[in-house]
């Protein structure tokens, strides 16, 4: 089994830059031709819908802005952690819709933040941490799931991102094998 799981994360980073976003215009801008898409013209303080990669292009050109309907912080990020920290072993909070597309933004962010100014380098490791910590736990409650040895209920996996129900279903089937080859008598099934 090839268990690849960098591409079911681009898969979903690559789902994210294509959804529709809502900008803010900061400025007046002409009609702007980028390979195959023409985007613009654009208003200042007008709101338009663009496809995120093209929003993060206008953002970095200082042309808009982007106007998220649940963005990530530092709050956010804490209340997700206290969430998780008392859920039990075998429950996983729900996370916002594209929460790890938007949490590696975030810290991308954050992290360029902190290169132009060394005093926000200190909220960078404080999210980054919090990150991994919510990362790890999630982590740890998804494998027990996966090795429970019964099928869990929709309700249960409901409460996975897409990249987390694929890293489940791949521990779950290389579990669920590993079980039947290791308990399968060495003379094979004789009933």
């Amino acid at each position: 089994m090839s268990v690849d799981p960098v591409k079911s994360i681009r898969d979903a980073d690559f789902v994210f830059e294509n959804m529709s976003v809502k900008i803010v215009a900061n400025r007046n801008s002409p009609k702007i031709d980028l390979p195959g898409v023409k985007v613009g013209p654009f208003t200042e303080g007008k709101e338009y819908e663009v496809k995120y990669w093209i929003a993060a292009e206008l953002k970095k050109a200082g042309i808009a802005r982007i106007r998220m309907d649940e963005p990530l912080d530092l709050m956010i990020l804490n209340k997700i952690h206290w969430k998780e920290r008392v859920q039990a072993s075998q429950r996983v909070t729900p996370l916002p819709e594209d929460f790890y597309p938007k949490l590696r933004r975030y810290l991308e962010e954050l992290n360029e933040e902190a290169i132009k100014k060394p005093e926000y380098r200190n909220d960078y490791e404080k999210t980054r941490n919090l990150s991994d910590d919510i990362t790890q736990m999630r982590l740890k409650k998804i494998v027990s799931l996966a090795s429970s040895g019964r099928d869990q209920t929709g309700q249960i996996l409901r409460s996975l991102t897409k990249e987390e129900k694929y890293v489940y279903d791949c521990l779950h089937k290389i579990i669920s094998e590993w079980k039947t080859e290791i308990l399968k008598p060495k003379g094979g099934d004789k009933t």
